[in-house]
């Protein structure tokens, strides 16, 4: 057990002994009042109330700017305001595809039909329950956010998971993508990457299945059996091009408020972050007769999926796909939920957030992470009541249209990007609970961070939730197939760890506008289990509550967790961001940069990037002695260190922001141009080493160096 776990422990003691001493906890001079306010807080979130939430906001299907979306922020806004907070529904009018018609048909040579769909979601209703929220006729079909009209018909090509590997790989077998009809399954990538590499390299359409590889039987009983995705089953999503920039694709840079003339946005669809070809989703069910039925090569090895046959690689005459998508694009109204608690000092926000909209019904994603979210604005509320007030002023956020490309969250932040420069964190949920395993993604001066708030939180499993989240990373590590799990790569299997691994923030969840774009110190949380019905008809209340948390009790637990990491980053005397951890991070990204480069024989000079890495090193490791060593009789203003502590992150912003991408301006991460999802660390540098590309390699190792040395020249002010 580590000194910071049994401390924490003690800490649990003393809600009920008096003896027991209280631990002491980065960031505040004396935690005594603290562990009193936390304990009040600890008592408060329901699970019986989370439950009642979740049912509520996932009762109608709730797509973005719909009436019924517009029925839930109504519903978040009468929680915050019974709770105490100063609410506003804020609302923007950004532009926004709808479904007229999708319709997509498949031929054999002969010009026999192999399918015609999309075919609905629909599980047997006699067996297992069957579902009783599939034939509403508010939902939408399956399509993509961002996808163009298009009346296209043309040969099919099969390209996995349509990462720029295998793209790549394609090529190298001499199989082209021009005016085909690209065939991908979802996973590896960011969907809207597949269409946009598949648009450079001359690909007519793009369809995107589920395989049952990936999140079907293979995987264990499909819905509502189990819970995993249905043969039917259908994974909505956007294709906005998310790593060019998010949020509204007429005005990057700027907010899209409701009235802003149309004379200021962007119209020119070559300027936008969105493809010009079009692109839709398929269940496996549609997707199989296509791949049956594709003849040429076999496929490589790995791209064989669950489907009962030989996948081969298409390109031939053997099947012709017809797609024809009518959208309905207009600038629609969306409308976010801000919840204010002012503070002693306005200017140093804690901003916390989760988005509403949904798919369909958004039962884990994204209203999982809603009733927590209610239940810690419930919790807090009650501390007000009795009198609490925060240092720190505490923005509550319910984000709207996310799923078409985080423009709830984005067009917010771009509308405050001046009040942000001072925020002093972004703490987001997505799906919240979709099982009983704990997550967390952070920049790394947050990570020892959410490890001590963990630690003081009981999980349902017994222990807290910290424990359980080891031992299940502990877990996984010992087990064979870790390998593939992306958060231990690079870790030997076997091996234990004495602190819980947190990942690093990529996209793909409204945190993305606040760290990447504007530098604010981020973390992500949820609970994760056997998900298979994402973005589909099924990811409703009723695979919740048989699959995901049927007595909310881990509902319970992140409501804890997220208001935890609100209260004590609104009341620590000294931010506690840890530069050391940072530093070490940096000092690794840029070795394991140099090495590959190395590899690539690439002729770079590193000297100055790896001297100013150090550098930050330590200055991290001089500021954190000073920042646990804080006086606990008469204190002192803490003003300008928390100033410097905060402004150390801003420096590692760039003005001039990332090559082909200047929206994304933080120059130690961000999802990668090809990936979308996953984050690329120091992304400037190795995204060069990626494209070969020396000239412009070393010019973002001179970028780099000078934000480093300018964040260490801060941190070094502060300690002397």
């Amino acid at each position: 057990m580590t000194p910071r776990r049994l401390a924490y422990l003690l800490l649990l003691l003393s809600t009920t002994s008096a003896l027991a001493q209280t631990p002491t906890v980065f960031g505040y001079a004396n935690f005594s009042q603290q562990a009193k306010w936390d304990a009040d807080f600890l008592a408060i979130p329901s699970a019986k109330l989370a439950g009642e939430h979740l049912k509520t906001l996932t009762a109608e299907p709730h797509w973005a700017s719909s009436p019924e979306d517009y029925k839930t922020a109504l519903y978040v806004e009468s929680k915050f305001k019974a709770a105490g907070l100063q609410t506003e529904i804020v609302p923007f009018r950004i532009w926004l595809n709808k479904p007229v018609k999708i319709e997509i048909t498949a031929s054999d040579a002969s010009g026999h039909q192999l399918m015609s769909g999309p075919t609905p979601e629909h599980v047997d209703p006699t067996a297992y329950g069957g579902d009783p929220f599939q034939n509403d006729p508010r939902i939408l079909p399956g399509f993509n956010s961002s996808s163009p009209s298009g009346d296209i018909t043309a040969q099919v090509v099969y390209a996995n998971y349509g990462t720029l590997a295998d793209f790549d790989e394609l090529a190298k077998l001499g199989i082209s993508v021009k005016d085909k009809i690209v065939l991908v399954r979802y996973g590896g990538n960011f969907r809207g990457v597949k269409v946009y590499i598949a648009q450079q390299r001359g690909a007519k359409g793009v369809l995107i299945y589920s395989d049952p590889a990936d999140d079907g039987y293979a995987k264990g009983d499909m819905y509502p059996r189990g819970p995993y995705r249905p043969a039917s089953g259908v994974q909505r999503g956007s294709v906005q091009f998310l790593p060019i920039h998010s949020g509204d694709p007429t005005t990057p840079g700027f907010a899209s408020t409701v009235d802003l003339p149309d004379s200021k946005r962007i119209t020119d669809p070559a300027l936008l972050n969105q493809p010009t070809i079009p692109s839709n989703p398929l269940s496996y069910l549609d997707a199989s007769p296509i791949l049956e039925h594709l003849d040429g090569p076999v496929v490589p090895h790995g791209w064989q999926g669950a489907l009962p046959f030989t996948y081969h690689l298409g390109g031939t005459t053997s099947v012709t796909v017809h797609m024809n998508l009518v959208q309905d694009y207009q600038y629609r109204t969306i409308w976010d939920v801000i919840g204010k608690i002012p503070g002693d000092d306005d200017t140093s926000w804690v901003v916390a957030g989760n988005h509403r909209d949904a798919w369909v019904y958004g039962a884990v994603d994204p209203n999982s992470g809603t009733a927590a979210m209610l239940e810690t604005v419930h919790g807090i509320g009650d501390l007000l009541k009795k009198g609490w007030k925060p240092k720190r002023t505490i923005l509550f956020a319910s984000w709207d249209a996310e799923e078409e490309g985080l423009i709830g969250s984005t067009e917010w932040a771009e509308l405050h990007a001046p009040e942000l420069a001072h925020a002093v964190a972004y703490f987001n949920t997505d799906v919240g609970v979709a099982g009983p395993n704990f997550t967390a993604d952070a920049v790394p001066s947050l990570k020892q961070f959410i490890r001590e708030v963990t630690t003081e939180v009981p999980s349902p499993k017994g222990g807290t939730v910290y424990d359980q989240w080891l031992n299940d990373q502990q877990a996984a590590l010992s087990s064979p197939s870790h390998g593939d799990n992306p958060l231990f790569a690079g870790r030997d299997p076997g091996t234990t760890d004495p602190e819980v691994h947190i990942g690093t923030l990529g996209s793909g969840s409204d945190f993305t506008p606040f760290i990447q774009h504007l530098g604010v110190p981020s973390t992500d949380i949820g609970s994760d289990g056997p998900y298979g019905v994402y973005h589909s008809v099924f990811d409703n209340y009723n695979w919740f509550i048989k699959f995901a948390d049927p007595t909310f009790v881990y509902e319970q637990q992140q409501a804890r967790v997220f208001g935890l990491e609100v209260l004590h980053m609104a009341d620590t005397d000294v931010l506690p961001y840890d530069y050391r951890l940072y530093g070490a991070e940096v000092v690794h990204y840029i070795d394991a940069a140099q090495k590959r480069a190395g590899r690539e024989k690439l002729s770079l000079d590193f000297t100055a990037a790896n001297a100013a890495a150090k550098r930050f090193a330590a200055a991290g490791a001089a500021i954190h002695k000073l920042q646990t060593n804080l006086s606990t009789s008469n204190p002192p203003s803490y003003t300008a260190l928390n100033a410097s502590l905060r402004n150390a992150e801003t420096a590692l912003l760039s003005d001039a922001g990332l090559p082909h991408r200047p929206w994304y301006r933080h120059l130690i991460y961000a999802p990668g141009e090809y990936t979308g999802y996953a984050a690329v660390v120091i992304p400037g540098v190795n995204e060069g080493i990626d494209a070969h590309d020396t000239p412009r390699t070393q010019t973002q190792l001179t970028a780099l160096t000078t934000a480093l040395n300018n964040a260490s020249t801060i941190l070094e002010t502060a300690t002397h």
